[in-house]
């Protein structure tokens, strides 16, 4: 009889867990249905880059015309200039986007009055939120010739004549970096203070107590539990080393062909190529380019990582 109730009870458990697991995977449904859609769906389209695209036939019915969309990339001269200086914008928004997030997550951490915790939050996130469109706009109600901030404000006053800044290349790098940092600053801070409320306040105590100052405690105990969060970071950026924020380079510029030297990177190009010749399937080919060079980067990066320190590498 014993083992008879034992056998009889054991459904009904599996019932009552199972019964408590739908909620979950229901919680979990809308995200799964999302991440089919938007990435998964849309993988037959890669197809494109190696097909002469014919609107008529379709996707799936459009002959085959192996690398010839490729090609279009190395027909410039100056694709090589327009890598590198995709490569070293990203390089240097790895670098300041590591360094600076970390530090106002830091100072952050530091501030106790909640009150001033929620202004400066928003302060800092809220130009996340704001879309490329709006951001060139306010950089344009700064460096207009005409009625720009500066030129009116500043400059004009002082030296009779004005600046067009949108012909003036020099500037555009830092002001690009400086764009790109002022509005992602806030994401990535919000990563990172997360990672530091999650360190237990008994390291800090037992550091107080053996007389640590506060860099010491940053440097012995913030730094390394941050270690994990920002390789994972510093992996998925270098993914993306070859690929460049559509609206920092081209609306920020107002893609003033003067700047293109300091501003054309590879998405800007492929853009303005397929507005020129209206070929989908040249940009598909740039698309995929771009996305097998990032998979090879992470995994290269992966692999480095592992070989420094196995526990912080992804897989």
């Amino acid at each position: 009889m014993k083992q008879g109730s034992a056998a009889a009870v054991r459904p009904a458990k599996r019932r009552i867990r199972w019964k408590k697991a739908i909620v979950i995977y229901l919680m979990l449904l809308p995200g799964l249905i999302y991440l089919l859609i938007n990435n998964y769906l849309p993988m037959y389209g890669v197809t494109i880059a190696f097909r002469k695209l014919d609107y008529k036939k379709g996707i799936l019915r459009s002959p085959f015309n192996g690398f010839e969309n490729f090609k279009f990339l190395f027909s410039t001269n100056d694709i090589w200039g327009i890598v590198r200086t995709t490569v070293l914008y990203n390089l240097v928004f790895i670098v300041i986007g590591t360094v600076f997030p970390i530090a106002v997550a830091i100072l952050f951490n530091e501030i106790r009055n909640l009150k001033a915790q929620k202004i400066y939050q928003t302060v800092i996130l809220l130009p996340y939120l704001m879309s490329w469109v709006v951001v060139s706009y306010l950089v344009f109600a700064f460096l207009s010739a005409d009625n720009g901030f500066i030129n009116k404000t500043l400059i004009e006053p002082m030296t009779g004549n004005t600046i067009s800044f949108y012909q003036e290349k020099g500037i555009w790098p830092f002001l690009l970096t400086f764009v790109n940092q002022w509005k992602s600053i806030g994401f990535s801070m919000v990563l990172y203070l997360s990672t530091i409320l999650g360190i237990g306040s008994d390291y800090y105590e037992a550091a107080r107590v053996d007389g640590a100052t506060k860099w010491q405690q940053i440097k012995n105990i913030t730094l390394p539990f941050l270690k994990p969060t920002v390789i994972t970071m510093v992996i998925l950026s270098v993914s993306k080393i070859f690929f460049s924020d559509f609206g920092l380079f081209y609306q920020v510029p107002k893609n003033s062909g003067t700047l293109y030297d300091v501003t054309q990177t590879i998405d800007v190009y492929v853009y303005n190529a397929l507005m020129n010749q209206n070929n989908i399937s040249m940009s598909s080919a740039a698309s995929v380019l771009q996305a097998l060079i990032g998979f090879v980067l992470v995994l290269a990066a992966n692999g480095i990582i592992r070989k420094v320190s196995r526990e912080d590498a992804i897989f």
